[in-house]
């Protein structure tokens, strides 16, 4: 019996694309998968930062390999393909991880006020640079859609895979300030809905995590104060707010993972799993 479980969770001999790997969270999952007898292959717009976590898996015996990829641009993503293919054959897993945020997609304020209309040090949504805002729209959204587009097709033409996109928590309830992002991350959850039915014939299973809050160094630039080192007002909140008490950390999203990508979970897609210390369930 607890061998046949052990055999539900196995991935060994599995090929992964993990975009955005390089990033500490995506880093974290991918060398997770390596050490468990995945072959990863690493993609992300910062080539070093993929070259260092391919050596920490090939380091400790695993296979890895790092492309540089802009997953905006499906020639590259044809390309990083084309490379993983020949090496490794077609891949089994996609995790789609490349995302991000930019302050042009962010209000300075929770609230929009009148005295706020003509101070240019706090941007309104009537300062947001458009073509900023697309940007954060679509390196979140286009950026898990393309990969995808181009990579399920192997998966789809061998009658199984697991594709696991990075939502958020703000997809649901989109959280103060960062308009383009959640907004984004809304349709990240969305269409990994729409996948999922649409594939449901095939074999292949898209599902979603959506992280709270992660203390990563994005993160830290935002919720510590340069100065003091202390957690500023916002980043109070945000634990007042999360019953755990904590951020979250790269490890707490390894175990969700493993199980969207391997047999224990082979009748679930379509979901959207929160991995939030309890944020998006507390209210008062």
């Amino acid at each position: 019996m607890n061998q046949s479980l052990l055999e539900m969770f196995a991935l060994e001999e599995k090929t992964a694309v993990v975009t955005g790997g390089g990033g500490a969270l995506c880093g974290a999952m991918a060398v997770a998968l390596g050490s468990m007898g995945v072959k990863v292959a690493i993609l992300d717009n910062h080539l070093e930062n993929a070259k260092k976590k391919a050596t920490t898996i090939s380091d400790s015996g695993g296979s890895a390999m790092a492309l540089a990829c802009d997953v905006l641009e499906p020639d590259q993503i044809k390309e990083c393909s084309l490379t993983i293919s020949k090496a490794w054959g077609p891949v089994d897993f996609l995790i789609n991880g490349a995302g991000g945020n930019h302050p042009q997609g962010t209000t300075a304020t929770e609230f929009l006020e009148l005295e706020n209309l003509h101070d240019t040090g706090a941007p309104t949504i009537f300062d947001l640079d458009p073509q900023q805002y697309r940007k954060v729209f679509d390196l979140n959204y286009m950026g898990m859609f393309l990969p995808t587009r181009i990579f399920s097709r192997q998966m789809v033409e061998k009658g199984s895979g697991s594709i696991v996109n990075i939502s958020s928590m703000s997809a649901g309830t989109p959280l103060t300030t960062v308009a383009a992002y959640s907004s984004a991350k809304a349709a990240v959850s969305n269409f990994t809905r729409w996948l999922a039915v649409y594939f449901a014939h095939t074999g292949v299973r898209v599902n979603a995590l959506a992280p709270g809050f992660f203390m990563t160094e994005q993160l830290r630039f935002l919720h510590v104060d340069q100065k003091t080192g202390q957690l500023t007002a916002r980043a109070r909140k945000v634990i007042e707010h999360t019953p755990v008490g904590r951020y979250g950390e790269p490890a707490d999203l390894i175990g969700p993972l493993i199980w969207l990508l391997s047999d224990a979970s082979k009748f679930v897609t379509g979901i959207i799993v929160p991995i939030d210390g309890g944020f998006s369930a507390y209210t008062i």
